[in-house]
């Protein structure tokens, strides 16, 4: 696939990006009072946030990977 290399860079800086910015996010929301019940359990709250940060997460390497193939094709 062909891409300008404008864009090629646009899909890397964006998949790093969110491979930069969910780690320390989900550090955050798993030290919140909410994450965990008082038996310790991981709550729903958890539970949602950890499936967001994974999918962002996977789409976002998706996306860098696009943006590499594209750039040395």
């Amino acid at each position: 696939m062909q891409l300008p290399v404008a864009l090629s860079v646009l899909l890397i800086l964006s998949g790093v990006w969110s491979l930069l910015v969910w780690p320390p996010f989900l550090r955050r929301v798993m030290k919140d009072p909410r994450a965990k019940d008082s038996s310790g359990r991981a709550t729903r709250f958890l539970t949602v946030h950890v499936m967001l940060v994974t999918t962002s997460m996977v789409l976002g390497l998706a996306t860098a990977i696009v943006g590499l193939r594209t750039l040395f094709s």
